[in-house]
Protein backbone atom coordinates (compact mmCIF):
# COMPACT_ATOMS: atom_id res chain seq x y z
CA UNK A 1 0.00 0.00 0.00
CA UNK A 2 2.00 3.01 -1.10
CA UNK A 3 1.21 6.63 0.12
CA UNK A 4 1.41 8.70 -3.32
CA UNK A 5 0.62 12.09 -1.84
CA UNK A 6 0.17 13.83 1.30
CA UNK A 7 -0.51 17.43 1.32
CA UNK A 8 -1.27 19.58 4.48
CA UNK A 9 -2.53 22.49 4.08
CA UNK A 10 -2.67 25.46 6.20
CA UNK A 11 -4.47 29.16 6.76
CA UNK A 12 -3.68 31.12 9.68
CA UNK A 13 -5.62 34.16 9.37
CA UNK A 14 -5.64 36.51 12.35
CA UNK A 15 -4.52 33.54 14.65
CA UNK A 16 -7.36 31.24 13.74
CA UNK A 17 -5.76 28.40 11.78
CA UNK A 18 -7.69 25.95 9.70
CA UNK A 19 -5.39 22.86 8.63
CA UNK A 20 -6.34 20.34 5.51
CA UNK A 21 -4.75 16.93 5.32
CA UNK A 22 -5.03 15.18 2.36
CA UNK A 23 -3.87 11.54 1.94
CA UNK A 24 -3.84 9.78 -1.09
CA UNK A 25 -3.36 5.97 -1.07
CA UNK A 26 -3.07 3.37 -3.89
CA UNK A 27 -3.18 -0.30 -3.09
CA UNK A 28 -0.37 -2.13 -5.59
CA UNK A 29 -1.07 -5.58 -4.35
CA UNK A 30 -3.53 -7.82 -6.32
CA UNK A 31 -5.27 -8.82 -3.77
CA UNK A 32 -7.13 -6.14 -0.90
CA UNK A 33 -5.36 -4.44 1.60
CA UNK A 34 -5.62 -2.32 4.61
CA UNK A 35 -4.90 1.42 3.85
CA UNK A 36 -4.42 3.98 6.97
CA UNK A 37 -4.42 6.95 8.04
CA UNK A 38 -3.47 8.04 10.57
CA UNK A 39 -2.75 12.13 11.87
CA UNK A 40 -1.44 14.21 15.27
CA UNK A 41 -2.85 16.58 15.64
CA UNK A 42 -3.45 19.86 18.75
CA UNK A 43 -4.75 18.67 21.49
CA UNK A 44 -6.19 22.44 22.10
CA UNK A 45 -7.66 21.87 18.06
CA UNK A 46 -11.34 20.32 17.02
CA UNK A 47 -11.58 18.35 14.35
CA UNK A 48 -14.70 19.70 11.80
CA UNK A 49 -14.63 17.45 9.17
CA UNK A 50 -13.43 13.99 7.69
CA UNK A 51 -13.93 12.15 4.74
CA UNK A 52 -13.13 9.20 2.69
CA UNK A 53 -13.55 8.10 -0.99
CA UNK A 54 -12.67 5.44 -2.29
CA UNK A 55 -13.17 5.04 -6.25
CA UNK A 56 -14.90 7.45 -6.56
CA UNK A 57 -17.67 6.95 -3.75
CA UNK A 58 -17.55 9.49 -1.04
CA UNK A 59 -18.12 8.37 2.83
CA UNK A 60 -18.41 11.51 4.80
CA UNK A 61 -17.85 11.68 8.71
CA UNK A 62 -21.04 13.34 10.15
CA UNK A 63 -21.23 15.18 13.53
CA UNK A 64 -23.80 13.86 16.10
CA UNK A 65 -23.98 14.34 19.78
CA UNK A 66 -22.18 12.02 22.10
CA UNK A 67 -24.51 10.36 23.82
CA UNK A 68 -26.74 9.80 20.48
CA UNK A 69 -23.57 8.78 18.64
CA UNK A 70 -22.47 6.62 21.20
CA UNK A 71 -25.76 4.46 21.80
CA UNK A 72 -25.36 3.97 18.28
CA UNK A 73 -22.27 2.55 18.00
CA UNK A 74 -22.53 0.98 21.24
CA UNK A 75 -24.52 -2.06 19.07
CA UNK A 76 -22.33 -1.56 16.16
CA UNK A 77 -19.17 -2.86 18.44
CA UNK A 78 -21.51 -5.64 20.03
CA UNK A 79 -21.25 -6.83 16.66
CA UNK A 80 -17.67 -6.65 16.79
CA UNK A 81 -16.64 -3.76 15.07
CA UNK A 82 -13.66 -1.65 16.53
CA UNK A 83 -12.71 0.80 18.81
CA UNK A 84 -12.82 4.69 18.90
CA UNK A 85 -10.21 6.96 16.22
CA UNK A 86 -9.05 9.34 18.87
CA UNK A 87 -6.57 9.10 21.48
CA UNK A 88 -4.20 11.15 23.79
CA UNK A 89 -0.15 10.85 22.39
CA UNK A 90 1.60 12.84 24.28
CA UNK A 91 1.37 16.20 26.14
CA UNK A 92 0.51 18.43 23.00
CA UNK A 93 -1.31 16.07 20.76
CA UNK A 94 -4.16 13.14 20.16
CA UNK A 95 -4.16 11.17 17.40
CA UNK A 96 -6.78 9.82 14.85
CA UNK A 97 -6.20 7.07 13.08
CA UNK A 98 -8.53 5.54 10.60
CA UNK A 99 -8.09 2.41 8.51
CA UNK A 100 -10.08 0.94 5.41
CA UNK A 101 -9.87 -2.57 3.60
CA UNK A 102 -9.24 -1.17 -0.03
CA UNK A 103 -9.60 -3.66 -3.44
CA UNK A 104 -6.50 -4.33 -5.60
CA UNK A 105 -5.40 -1.64 -7.19
CA UNK A 106 -7.94 0.94 -5.79
CA UNK A 107 -7.41 4.24 -4.55
CA UNK A 108 -8.69 5.71 -1.38
CA UNK A 109 -8.62 9.54 -0.54
CA UNK A 110 -8.48 10.61 3.04
CA UNK A 111 -9.35 14.33 3.79
CA UNK A 112 -9.48 15.81 7.63
CA UNK A 113 -9.62 19.16 8.92
CA UNK A 114 -9.37 20.94 12.03
CA UNK A 115 -9.57 24.57 13.63
CA UNK A 116 -7.77 25.93 16.63
CA UNK A 117 -7.22 29.31 18.05
CA UNK A 118 -3.57 29.52 18.31
CA UNK A 119 -2.33 30.67 21.65
CA UNK A 120 0.16 33.16 22.99
CA UNK A 121 2.65 31.83 25.05
CA UNK A 122 5.91 33.64 26.14
CA UNK A 123 5.71 36.09 23.28
CA UNK A 124 5.36 33.97 20.41
CA UNK A 125 2.33 31.77 18.42
CA UNK A 126 3.19 28.17 17.92
CA UNK A 127 1.60 26.42 14.44
CA UNK A 128 2.85 22.58 15.67
CA UNK A 129 2.54 20.29 12.29
CA UNK A 130 3.11 16.52 12.77
CA UNK A 131 4.70 14.47 10.30
CA UNK A 132 5.20 11.30 10.48
CA UNK A 133 4.26 9.32 7.00
CA UNK A 134 6.48 6.45 7.74
CA UNK A 135 7.40 5.98 3.88
CA UNK A 136 8.39 8.25 1.02
CA UNK A 137 6.04 9.98 -0.19
CA UNK A 138 6.17 11.00 -3.93
CA UNK A 139 3.86 14.16 -3.51
CA UNK A 140 4.75 15.43 -0.03
CA UNK A 141 4.06 19.21 1.03
CA UNK A 142 3.33 21.37 3.82
CA UNK A 143 1.85 24.91 2.98
CA UNK A 144 1.50 27.31 5.20
CA UNK A 145 0.09 30.87 4.49
CA UNK A 146 -0.43 33.60 7.81
CA UNK A 147 -2.13 36.56 6.56
CA UNK A 148 -1.83 39.11 10.79
CA UNK A 149 -3.77 42.33 9.17
CA UNK A 150 -1.59 43.62 11.97
CA UNK A 151 1.58 43.18 10.32
CA UNK A 152 4.18 40.18 11.05
CA UNK A 153 6.91 40.94 14.13
CA UNK A 154 8.52 37.68 13.54
CA UNK A 155 8.72 34.00 11.88
CA UNK A 156 10.77 31.42 12.04
CA UNK A 157 10.26 27.79 11.50
CA UNK A 158 11.69 24.65 13.41
CA UNK A 159 11.96 21.28 13.23
CA UNK A 160 13.16 18.30 14.89
CA UNK A 161 13.77 16.43 11.54
CA UNK A 162 15.66 18.91 9.09
CA UNK A 163 19.16 18.14 7.47
CA UNK A 164 20.92 20.51 4.83
CA UNK A 165 19.55 18.71 1.87
CA UNK A 166 15.73 19.08 3.54
CA UNK A 167 16.57 22.73 4.03
CA UNK A 168 16.73 23.06 0.49
CA UNK A 169 12.97 22.02 -0.01
CA UNK A 170 12.19 24.44 2.45
CA UNK A 171 11.39 28.17 0.85
CA UNK A 172 9.90 31.23 3.10
CA UNK A 173 8.20 34.32 0.87
CA UNK A 174 6.99 37.34 4.02
CA UNK A 175 5.83 40.64 3.32
CA UNK A 176 4.83 42.93 6.30
CA UNK A 177 1.35 41.26 6.81
CA UNK A 178 1.16 37.79 5.05
CA UNK A 179 3.87 34.77 4.44
CA UNK A 180 4.24 31.71 2.54
CA UNK A 181 5.78 28.75 3.87
CA UNK A 182 5.94 25.83 1.35
CA UNK A 183 7.81 22.91 2.39
CA UNK A 184 8.14 20.42 -0.46
CA UNK A 185 11.10 17.72 -0.31
CA UNK A 186 11.89 15.09 -3.29
CA UNK A 187 11.90 11.54 -2.73
CA UNK A 188 15.86 11.87 -2.57
CA UNK A 189 15.76 14.24 -0.04
CA UNK A 190 13.36 12.73 1.68
CA UNK A 191 15.31 9.57 2.18
CA UNK A 192 17.86 8.92 4.61
CA UNK A 193 20.36 7.30 2.51
CA UNK A 194 20.80 6.58 -1.25
CA UNK A 195 21.23 2.98 0.00
CA UNK A 196 17.45 2.57 1.82
CA UNK A 197 13.89 3.24 1.57
CA UNK A 198 13.79 4.80 4.76
CA UNK A 199 12.01 8.15 5.58
CA UNK A 200 13.82 10.99 7.21
CA UNK A 201 10.26 13.21 7.64
CA UNK A 202 9.92 11.99 11.19
CA UNK A 203 9.07 14.35 13.84
CA UNK A 204 7.73 18.19 14.28
CA UNK A 205 7.54 21.00 12.05
CA UNK A 206 6.66 24.26 13.97
CA UNK A 207 6.37 27.69 12.68
CA UNK A 208 6.39 30.32 15.56
CA UNK A 209 5.81 34.06 15.22
CA UNK A 210 4.01 37.07 16.46
CA UNK A 211 2.63 40.20 15.61
CA UNK A 212 2.99 44.03 15.92
CA UNK A 213 1.03 45.45 18.12
CA UNK A 214 1.30 50.00 18.02
CA UNK A 215 -2.56 50.41 19.56
CA UNK A 216 -2.85 50.79 23.39
CA UNK A 217 -6.07 49.28 23.85
CA UNK A 218 -6.02 46.00 21.72
CA UNK A 219 -6.69 45.56 18.34
CA UNK A 220 -10.22 44.56 16.74
CA UNK A 221 -10.81 42.75 13.89
CA UNK A 222 -14.45 42.58 12.10
CA UNK A 223 -15.98 40.16 9.23
CA UNK A 224 -19.54 39.75 9.02
CA UNK A 225 -20.80 41.77 11.90
CA UNK A 226 -18.36 39.29 14.23
CA UNK A 227 -15.36 41.22 15.91
CA UNK A 228 -12.27 39.88 17.80
CA UNK A 229 -10.46 42.23 20.06
CA UNK A 230 -6.77 40.77 20.66
CA UNK A 231 -5.02 42.94 24.21
CA UNK A 232 -1.32 42.36 25.13
CA UNK A 233 -0.04 45.16 26.43
CA UNK A 234 3.91 45.07 27.22
CA UNK A 235 6.69 46.96 28.42
CA UNK A 236 4.79 47.68 31.96
CA UNK A 237 6.22 47.11 35.24
CA UNK A 238 6.04 43.96 36.66
CA UNK A 239 3.80 43.37 39.51
CA UNK A 240 6.17 41.55 42.74
CA UNK A 241 4.86 37.99 43.90
CA UNK A 242 4.33 36.16 46.99
CA UNK A 243 4.63 32.35 45.32
CA UNK A 244 4.52 29.51 47.94
CA UNK A 245 5.86 26.44 46.58
CA UNK A 246 3.47 23.37 47.67
CA UNK A 247 5.44 20.32 46.99
CA UNK A 248 4.59 16.41 46.95
CA UNK A 249 7.48 14.04 48.66
CA UNK A 250 4.94 10.90 49.10
CA UNK A 251 6.69 7.87 48.02
CA UNK A 252 5.12 7.70 44.72
CA UNK A 253 7.21 10.34 44.05
CA UNK A 254 10.34 8.67 44.71
CA UNK A 255 13.06 7.98 41.93
CA UNK A 256 13.47 10.44 38.65
CA UNK A 257 10.33 12.50 39.50
CA UNK A 258 11.90 13.60 42.57
CA UNK A 259 15.05 14.46 40.89
CA UNK A 260 13.59 16.26 38.15
CA UNK A 261 11.46 18.01 40.60
CA UNK A 262 14.03 19.45 42.53
CA UNK A 263 16.22 20.26 39.20
CA UNK A 264 13.30 22.15 38.08
CA UNK A 265 13.01 23.92 41.76
CA UNK A 266 16.75 24.98 41.45
CA UNK A 267 16.35 27.02 37.95
CA UNK A 268 12.74 28.55 39.14
CA UNK A 269 14.70 29.55 42.22
CA UNK A 270 16.94 31.51 40.24
CA UNK A 271 14.40 32.58 37.87
CA UNK A 272 13.24 34.64 41.29
CA UNK A 273 12.99 38.52 41.39
CA UNK A 274 14.71 40.50 44.23
CA UNK A 275 10.87 42.32 44.72
CA UNK A 276 9.37 38.66 45.06
CA UNK A 277 8.68 37.15 48.27
CA UNK A 278 8.28 33.35 48.37
CA UNK A 279 8.52 29.89 50.57
CA UNK A 280 8.12 26.04 50.42
CA UNK A 281 5.45 23.70 51.77
CA UNK A 282 6.71 19.79 51.05
CA UNK A 283 4.53 17.38 52.22
CA UNK A 284 3.78 13.70 52.50
CA UNK A 285 1.55 12.45 55.27
CA UNK A 286 3.04 15.33 57.01
CA UNK A 287 3.32 18.70 56.32
CA UNK A 288 6.12 20.73 56.91
CA UNK A 289 6.44 24.93 56.40
CA UNK A 290 10.16 25.40 55.56
CA UNK A 291 9.40 28.86 57.08
CA UNK A 292 6.89 29.96 59.13
CA UNK A 293 6.20 33.09 57.02
CA UNK A 294 7.33 34.01 53.69
CA UNK A 295 11.05 35.35 52.68
CA UNK A 296 11.94 38.13 50.50
CA UNK A 297 14.07 36.67 47.62
CA UNK A 298 17.16 37.84 48.42
CA UNK A 299 20.46 35.99 47.47
CA UNK A 300 21.09 34.10 50.85
CA UNK A 301 17.67 33.42 51.25
CA UNK A 302 17.27 31.62 47.76
CA UNK A 303 20.94 29.98 48.62
CA UNK A 304 19.22 28.20 51.57
CA UNK A 305 16.00 27.64 49.92
CA UNK A 306 18.17 25.92 46.84
CA UNK A 307 19.73 23.92 50.17
CA UNK A 308 16.50 22.71 50.87
CA UNK A 309 15.59 21.62 47.65
CA UNK A 310 18.91 19.28 47.55
CA UNK A 311 17.70 17.47 50.35
CA UNK A 312 14.60 16.34 49.40
CA UNK A 313 13.12 12.84 49.64
CA UNK A 314 10.21 10.95 49.07
CA UNK A 315 8.56 8.54 51.27
CA UNK A 316 5.30 8.32 53.01
CA UNK A 317 1.46 9.33 51.97
CA UNK A 318 -0.43 12.13 50.57
CA UNK A 319 -1.85 15.32 52.74
CA UNK A 320 -2.88 17.42 49.44
CA UNK A 321 -5.46 19.31 51.83
CA UNK A 322 -3.36 20.14 55.04
CA UNK A 323 -0.52 20.99 53.04
CA UNK A 324 -2.68 23.88 51.03
CA UNK A 325 -4.54 24.50 53.87
CA UNK A 326 -1.05 25.29 55.44
CA UNK A 327 0.16 27.47 52.56
CA UNK A 328 -2.92 29.44 52.69
CA UNK A 329 -2.43 30.41 56.16
CA UNK A 330 1.04 31.06 55.86
CA UNK A 331 0.13 33.89 53.31
CA UNK A 332 -3.03 35.14 55.66
CA UNK A 333 -0.74 35.71 58.22
CA UNK A 334 1.79 37.11 56.10
CA UNK A 335 2.75 40.41 56.82
CA UNK A 336 5.79 43.29 55.54
CA UNK A 337 4.81 42.58 51.54
CA UNK A 338 4.80 44.55 49.05
CA UNK A 339 1.29 46.68 49.27
CA UNK A 340 0.43 45.77 45.56
CA UNK A 341 1.34 42.52 44.81
CA UNK A 342 0.47 38.90 43.40
CA UNK A 343 -0.07 36.08 45.47
CA UNK A 344 0.23 32.96 44.06
CA UNK A 345 0.28 29.21 45.33
CA UNK A 346 1.82 26.45 42.85
CA UNK A 347 0.63 22.70 44.08
CA UNK A 348 2.99 19.92 42.62
CA UNK A 349 1.45 16.72 42.82
CA UNK A 350 1.32 13.01 41.52
CA UNK A 351 -1.25 11.56 43.75
CA UNK A 352 -4.19 11.00 44.83
CA UNK A 353 -4.83 12.04 48.60
CA UNK A 354 -3.99 9.49 50.80
CA UNK A 355 -3.78 11.07 54.43
CA UNK A 356 -5.64 13.22 56.13
CA UNK A 357 -9.00 14.40 54.47
CA UNK A 358 -9.37 11.97 51.62
CA UNK A 359 -12.51 13.59 50.35
CA UNK A 360 -11.67 15.59 47.38
CA UNK A 361 -14.96 17.66 46.84
CA UNK A 362 -14.78 18.30 50.93
CA UNK A 363 -10.87 19.13 50.61
CA UNK A 364 -12.11 21.34 47.12
CA UNK A 365 -14.62 23.43 49.78
CA UNK A 366 -12.69 23.73 52.26
CA UNK A 367 -9.50 25.16 50.29
CA UNK A 368 -12.02 27.63 48.06
CA UNK A 369 -13.64 28.84 51.51
CA UNK A 370 -10.08 29.49 52.82
CA UNK A 371 -8.22 31.12 49.53
CA UNK A 372 -11.60 33.07 49.13
CA UNK A 373 -10.51 34.96 45.94
CA UNK A 374 -7.35 36.10 47.73
CA UNK A 375 -4.53 33.88 46.13
CA UNK A 376 -4.69 32.39 42.77
CA UNK A 377 -3.83 28.27 42.88
CA UNK A 378 -1.86 26.70 39.89
CA UNK A 379 -2.10 22.78 40.21
CA UNK A 380 0.53 20.84 38.45
CA UNK A 381 -0.44 17.19 38.09
CA UNK A 382 2.75 14.96 37.36
CA UNK A 383 2.57 11.74 35.40
CA UNK A 384 -1.17 9.54 35.42
CA UNK A 385 -1.83 8.59 38.56
CA UNK A 386 -3.09 11.86 39.53
CA UNK A 387 -7.02 12.73 39.83
CA UNK A 388 -6.62 15.53 36.70
CA UNK A 389 -10.51 16.13 36.97
CA UNK A 390 -9.89 16.94 40.77
CA UNK A 391 -6.48 19.12 40.32
CA UNK A 392 -8.57 21.22 37.48
CA UNK A 393 -11.36 21.73 39.48
CA UNK A 394 -9.64 22.98 42.74
CA UNK A 395 -7.38 25.33 40.52
CA UNK A 396 -10.18 26.64 38.05
CA UNK A 397 -12.31 27.27 41.37
CA UNK A 398 -9.18 29.56 42.44
CA UNK A 399 -8.28 31.87 39.74
CA UNK A 400 -5.72 29.29 38.38
CA UNK A 401 -5.05 26.87 35.91
CA UNK A 402 -4.03 22.95 35.78
CA UNK A 403 -1.12 21.26 33.70
CA UNK A 404 -0.33 17.64 33.51
CA UNK A 405 3.62 16.95 33.52
CA UNK A 406 4.30 14.40 31.24
CA UNK A 407 6.57 11.78 32.93
CA UNK A 408 9.48 12.27 30.20
CA UNK A 409 13.13 13.40 30.23
CA UNK A 410 11.97 17.09 30.23
CA UNK A 411 9.65 16.84 32.95
CA UNK A 412 12.00 19.42 34.46
CA UNK A 413 11.77 21.45 31.03
CA UNK A 414 7.95 21.49 31.49
CA UNK A 415 7.90 22.51 35.55
CA UNK A 416 10.32 25.78 34.37
CA UNK A 417 8.31 26.41 31.51
CA UNK A 418 5.01 26.68 33.37
CA UNK A 419 6.53 28.87 36.00
CA UNK A 420 7.86 31.20 33.19
CA UNK A 421 4.18 31.43 32.09
CA UNK A 422 3.40 32.72 35.51
CA UNK A 423 6.06 34.28 36.51
CA UNK A 424 5.86 38.00 35.17
CA UNK A 425 2.08 38.86 36.18
CA UNK A 426 1.39 42.96 34.49
CA UNK A 427 -2.17 43.86 34.94
CA UNK A 428 -4.58 42.91 37.88
CA UNK A 429 -8.62 42.63 37.79
CA UNK A 430 -9.07 43.51 33.83
CA UNK A 431 -12.69 44.40 32.44
CA UNK A 432 -12.60 44.81 28.84
CA UNK A 433 -16.05 46.90 28.28
CA UNK A 434 -18.21 47.06 25.13
CA UNK A 435 -21.85 48.99 24.60
CA UNK A 436 -24.09 46.61 26.51
CA UNK A 437 -26.90 47.12 24.02
CA UNK A 438 -25.38 46.57 20.36
CA UNK A 439 -23.25 43.03 21.66
CA UNK A 440 -24.62 39.69 21.57
CA UNK A 441 -22.89 36.58 22.81
CA UNK A 442 -19.43 37.79 24.24
CA UNK A 443 -17.14 35.51 25.46
CA UNK A 444 -15.53 36.19 28.83
CA UNK A 445 -14.64 40.22 29.09
CA UNK A 446 -12.74 40.03 32.67
CA UNK A 447 -9.65 38.04 33.65
CA UNK A 448 -8.53 38.18 37.01
CA UNK A 449 -4.42 37.94 36.26
CA UNK A 450 -2.40 39.28 32.78
CA UNK A 451 0.87 37.94 32.46
CA UNK A 452 3.81 39.27 30.36
CA UNK A 453 3.90 37.37 26.83
CA UNK A 454 0.38 36.28 26.44
CA UNK A 455 -3.16 37.64 25.35
CA UNK A 456 -6.91 38.75 26.21
CA UNK A 457 -9.10 37.67 23.48
CA UNK A 458 -12.42 38.34 23.48
CA UNK A 459 -15.16 37.67 20.87
CA UNK A 460 -18.82 38.98 20.40
CA UNK A 461 -21.29 39.61 17.59
CA UNK A 462 -21.93 43.28 17.18
CA UNK A 463 -25.83 43.34 17.09
CA UNK A 464 -27.37 46.32 15.11
CA UNK A 465 -25.57 48.51 12.49
CA UNK A 466 -22.80 50.38 14.73
CA UNK A 467 -20.75 52.85 12.36
CA UNK A 468 -18.06 52.72 15.39
CA UNK A 469 -17.55 50.05 18.05
CA UNK A 470 -16.22 51.56 21.31
CA UNK A 471 -14.28 49.83 23.32
CA UNK A 472 -12.92 50.77 27.34
CA UNK A 473 -10.22 48.53 28.80
CA UNK A 474 -9.97 49.04 32.73
CA UNK A 475 -7.10 47.40 34.55
CA UNK A 476 -4.85 47.40 37.51
CA UNK A 477 -1.05 48.03 36.85
CA UNK A 478 1.68 47.79 39.53
CA UNK A 479 1.97 51.49 39.51
CA UNK A 480 -1.33 53.14 38.83
CA UNK A 481 -5.12 52.16 37.56
CA UNK A 482 -5.51 52.35 34.11
CA UNK A 483 -8.45 53.21 31.79
CA UNK A 484 -7.86 52.41 27.97
CA UNK A 485 -10.06 53.55 25.37
CA UNK A 486 -10.11 52.94 21.74
CA UNK A 487 -12.87 52.81 18.49
CA UNK A 488 -12.89 50.85 15.98
CA UNK A 489 -14.52 52.20 12.59
CA UNK A 490 -16.93 48.90 11.75
CA UNK A 491 -16.73 49.20 7.98
CA UNK A 492 -13.08 50.27 7.51
CA UNK A 493 -12.12 47.04 9.54
CA UNK A 494 -14.72 44.68 7.23
CA UNK A 495 -12.39 46.13 4.13
CA UNK A 496 -9.02 44.49 5.42
CA UNK A 497 -10.35 40.93 5.23
CA UNK A 498 -12.20 41.75 1.62
CA UNK A 499 -10.45 39.96 -1.56
CA UNK A 500 -8.17 38.07 0.66
CA UNK A 501 -7.90 34.34 -0.88
CA UNK A 502 -6.29 33.68 2.75
CA UNK A 503 -9.76 33.64 4.35
CA UNK A 504 -11.84 31.01 4.60
CA UNK A 505 -15.13 31.59 5.46
CA UNK A 506 -16.58 33.64 8.41
CA UNK A 507 -13.56 33.01 10.08
CA UNK A 508 -13.90 35.58 12.74
CA UNK A 509 -17.56 33.72 13.71
CA UNK A 510 -16.26 30.36 13.61
CA UNK A 511 -13.18 31.46 16.34
CA UNK A 512 -16.16 33.37 18.31
CA UNK A 513 -17.71 30.10 18.52
CA UNK A 514 -14.38 27.76 19.06
CA UNK A 515 -14.16 30.36 21.88
CA UNK A 516 -17.02 30.26 23.60
CA UNK A 517 -17.38 26.35 23.47
CA UNK A 518 -14.01 26.25 24.90
CA UNK A 519 -15.19 28.73 27.92
CA UNK A 520 -18.44 26.83 28.42
CA UNK A 521 -16.55 23.84 28.97
CA UNK A 522 -14.05 25.40 31.10
CA UNK A 523 -16.76 27.10 33.56
CA UNK A 524 -18.67 23.45 33.46
CA UNK A 525 -16.35 22.46 35.23
CA UNK A 526 -15.70 24.59 38.13
CA UNK A 527 -19.74 25.26 38.34
CA UNK A 528 -22.52 23.62 40.16
CA UNK A 529 -24.48 20.40 38.86
CA UNK A 530 -27.27 22.31 37.51
CA UNK A 531 -25.49 24.90 35.89
CA UNK A 532 -23.10 22.42 34.39
CA UNK A 533 -25.74 20.88 32.39
CA UNK A 534 -27.12 24.22 31.08
CA UNK A 535 -23.45 25.27 30.11
CA UNK A 536 -22.54 22.01 28.77
CA UNK A 537 -26.31 22.17 26.72
CA UNK A 538 -24.86 25.65 25.41
CA UNK A 539 -21.56 24.05 23.93
CA UNK A 540 -23.17 21.07 22.72
CA UNK A 541 -25.92 23.66 20.67
CA UNK A 542 -22.90 25.85 19.46
CA UNK A 543 -20.44 21.75 18.74
CA UNK A 544 -23.14 20.70 16.40
CA UNK A 545 -24.47 23.89 14.88
CA UNK A 546 -20.62 24.79 13.82
CA UNK A 547 -19.79 21.13 13.40
CA UNK A 548 -16.78 20.87 15.57
CA UNK A 549 -15.64 18.08 17.43
CA UNK A 550 -15.81 18.63 21.14
CA UNK A 551 -15.44 16.65 24.36
CA UNK A 552 -19.98 16.95 23.51
CA UNK A 553 -19.76 15.48 20.06
CA UNK A 554 -18.51 12.40 18.20
CA UNK A 555 -17.89 12.40 14.86
CA UNK A 556 -19.34 9.10 12.95
CA UNK A 557 -17.00 7.76 10.31
CA UNK A 558 -19.04 5.79 8.11
CA UNK A 559 -16.87 2.85 6.13
CA UNK A 560 -18.23 0.28 3.17
CA UNK A 561 -20.09 -2.08 4.27
CA UNK A 562 -22.34 -0.27 6.31
CA UNK A 563 -19.40 -0.28 9.11
CA UNK A 564 -19.61 2.55 11.50
CA UNK A 565 -16.36 3.95 13.76
CA UNK A 566 -16.68 7.15 16.31
CA UNK A 567 -14.03 9.81 16.70
CA UNK A 568 -14.39 11.78 20.31
CA UNK A 569 -12.34 14.20 21.38
CA UNK A 570 -10.19 12.75 24.47
CA UNK A 571 -9.60 15.56 26.95
CA UNK A 572 -6.39 15.53 30.04
CA UNK A 573 -8.89 14.74 32.74
CA UNK A 574 -10.32 11.42 30.67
Amino acid sequence: VEIYSLQVDCKVTSRFAHTVITSRIVNRANESREATFEVELPKTAFITNFSMSIDGEVYPGIIKEKAAAQNKYDSAVSQGQSAGLVKITDRKLEQFHVSVSIAAASKVTFELTYEELLKRQLGKYELLIKVRPKQLVKHFQIDVHIFEPQGIHFLETDSTFMTNELTEALTKEQNETKAHILFKPTLDQQKKNSELDETLLNGDFIVRYDVKREATAGDIQIVNGYFVHYFAPREMPVFPKNVIFVIDRSGSMTGRKIEQTRDALLKILQDLRQEDHFSFITFNHKVVEWKSSLLPATEENLASAAALVQTLTARGGTDISGALLAAVGVLDKAEGLPESSVSMIILLTDGQPTSGERNVEVIQENVQKAIHGKYALFCLGFGFDVSYKFLEKMALSNGGIARRIYENADAALQLQGFYQEVATPILMQIEMQYPENSIEGLTKNNFKLFFEGSEIIVSGKISNELDLLPVEIKAQSHTSNLTLKEEANVKEKEQVFQNQRYIFGNFIERLWAYLTIQQLLEKAISAQEEDQKALEAQALDLSLQYSFVTPLTSMVVTKPQQQEELANKPTEAG
